[in-house]
């Protein structure tokens, strides 16, 4: 029997059960790491939401800031399917930056293993275009969240660009 957020009062759909360990606001404990070849080092914090409304889907939003002016860097919203009977999941994602992606992997017990299965972006993004996305979400035995996303651009293969822990703040 799935069990009712504690937020909505709806009940999980029972679809989702395997990613109920995701459910929440999670912060940033401190200021995660990005690099690339092609941009300075740069320190972020960032909130995370994943909800539900009862349907065989999570809602989720990622909002990062600059860790030190706490300016608005990058936002994600979407929504992460299972696919029936597998620990197959998918996320469906639009950022802010223009490019819309649908990242397919595998859940391990609580780990997701995502890589970008189509990519799409606006017709006057920036160069160089992203081609690969990789994201691994894991919850660590501390009860801390964490994530890594790697990238591959037009003329950079694929390689770390994000690492980040969370606590949950609610």
């Amino acid at each position: 029997m799935a069990c009712p957020d504690n937020h909505t009062g709806v009940e999980l759909n029972p679809a989702l059960l395997p990613l109920d360990w995701l459910l929440g606001s999670w912060e940033s404990d401190e200021p995660g790491e990005g690099c690339f070849t092609s941009i300075k080092p740069f320190r972020y914090i960032e909130t995370l939401n994943f909800s539900h409304v009862g349907q065989p889907v999570i809602n989720f939003t990622f909002n990062a800031f600059h860790a030190e002016t706490k300016k608005p860097l990058h936002r994600e919203c979407g929504f992460i399917r299972m696919q029936p009977g597998a620990l197959r999941v998918a996320f469906i994602i639009a950022q802010n930056s223009g490019l819309v992606e649908i990242e397919e992997g595998e859940l391990t017990a609580q780990q997701l293993n995502l890589q970008s299965q189509a990519l799409a972006r606006v017709s006057f993004a920036r160069e160089p275009h992203v081609q690969k996305i990789s994201r691994v979400i894991q919850l660590r035995p501390d009860g801390r969240l964490e994530q890594t996303v790697s990238m591959a651009t037009d003329n950079q293969p694929l390689m770390q660009h994000l690492h980040i822990t969370y606590h949950r703040s609610s």
